[in-house]
């Protein structure tokens, strides 16, 4: 009872580095044409931008209500800025921006995937002669990656106007107050490790949802299975990569000498 849900990850584990490496040679030999790309790009970004900067914004917005209530009491609400953003950019604001995409950029991305298998439409590509890993899957990998990216660079930069924000209004913070605290806590480490962070969710979440979409078994009940597997997976590898980027960069910038993470 216990070795079959570990055989069945280590299953899913191995699936994927082959089905990455498939990609990978896809990439190399036969890239995939470059408006098809665009065209994911700009769907991933458009379904998603409201959901992420929405998110940033009450990501910010939580920090700096949760930061005003310990520094009143000694009496530093001249800090606020500087930890509210420190913390959003170097840790909660990547995490549960990533969460956020998903469940919207993951689970959308691996059902449709999973209609098109289960629907046999990707085996008809293959029968005419298409490689659906140049149509298909290498457009939506790298357009998640790309557009993932960048959703969370922007919720990140609207995390820091929501702590502003909600710095006005509970702390009686000015603009200008809030964000001259900024440059004392956040180093260009911390925002290294932000980008880092934010790079290695999207390429995560790309990666978990294309090939758990294109792997679905089961008919329509077996689309639903995989949403599910798809939403639990991302979760849990955001969570485990947040610990490996965490330790990695921390190790990196120091030797390099990029500043305090």
């Amino acid at each position: 009872m216990i070795l079959k849900p570990l055989v069945g990850i280590l299953d899913d584990i191995g699936g994927g580095l082959l089905f990455m490496w498939d990609l990978l040679k896809t990439a190399f030999r036969s890239p995939c044409e470059r408006k098809t790309l665009l065209e994911q790009i700009y769907q991933v970004s458009m379904q998603s931008l409201v959901t992420t900067a929405s998110s940033g914004f009450f990501v910010g917005a939580i920090l700096s209500v949760q930061f005003n209530i310990q520094l009143k009491e000694f009496s530093a609400l001249s800090v606020l800025g500087g930890l509210a953003t420190s913390g959003t950019i170097r840790e909660l604001g990547p995490l549960l921006i990533a969460f956020m995409l998903s469940g919207k950029v993951g689970a959308y991305t691996s059902a449709e995937l999973g209609i098109m298998r289960v629907t046999e439409q990707i085996d008809a590509m293959r029968c005419l002669g298409t490689n659906p890993m140049q149509h298909l899957i290498l457009p939506r990998f790298i357009g998640i990656i790309v557009s993932s990216f960048f959703l969370l660079l922007a919720g990140l930069l609207m995390s820091v106007l929501g702590g502003a924000v909600m710095a006005a209004l509970v702390a009686d913070m000015n603009l200008m107050e809030y964000i001259s605290g900024i440059p004392t806590f956040v180093t260009w480490g911390s925002v290294l490790n932000g980008l880092f962070k934010c790079c290695m969710f999207s390429i995560l979440l790309a990666a978990i949802c294309t090939y758990k979409g294109y792997t679905t078994t089961g008919g329509a009940k077996g689309v639903g299975r995989t949403v599910i597997a798809t939403a639990l997976s991302t979760m849990v590898g955001i969570v485990l990569m947040d610990w490996f980027t965490s330790y990695l960069s921390r190790n990196l910038f120091s030797v390099i000498g990029v500043g305090s993470v």
